[in-house]
């Protein structure tokens, strides 16, 4: 079964990695958020759990090792066609996380992700940010993003 038009939702996870007062987010190459701005994240594989995808897709997006810490939210992403038909469906289980290792790098390998930053809130007015990052940001505090 394909991302596009699913028979059923698929599962997916992220994490919010905070070093100090910044977080990891990474540059979307393909749809539902092609050039958008979000946090690490993915599918979770069949016989794999939410925790153990979220390290692997943490990995496999930025190299980074991380440790998780609590989840932050449960959301749902229903994105639909022109038609009213759904074209996506995701239930998101999103985490807080910290890294550790120091540095983080775009895998060349990775087809998923473009580019990576770590940002503070005074910086993410210039970044175009999915929704739910938008949302999972001001959860753990980035306040400022009511303004952009």
């Amino acid at each position: 079964m394909g991302r596009e038009y699913p028979n059923h939702p698929l599962v997916g996870v992220g994490a919010v990695i905070k070093k100090g007062d910044r977080v990891l987010l990474v540059k979307r190459n393909n749809e539902p958020a092609k050039g958008l701005w979000s946090i690490p994240g993915g599918l979770v594989e069949l016989g794999e759990t939410v925790r153990d995808a979220v390290l692997r897709e943490v990995e496999e997006e930025t190299s980074l090792n991380i440790e998780l810490r609590e989840i932050i939210d449960v959301m749902d992403q229903i994105i639909k066609d022109e038609s009213g038909r759904i074209r996506f469906h995701y239930v998101l289980v999103d985490f807080l996380a910290r890294p550790v290792d120091d540095e983080a790098i775009a895998k060349s390998e990775c087809e998923e992700v473009s580019e990576l930053r770590w940002v503070g809130a005074d910086e993410l007015s210039g970044l175009q940010l999915t929704n739910a990052t938008r949302k999972l940001l001001q959860k753990i505090g980035f306040k400022s993003l009511r303004e952009i």
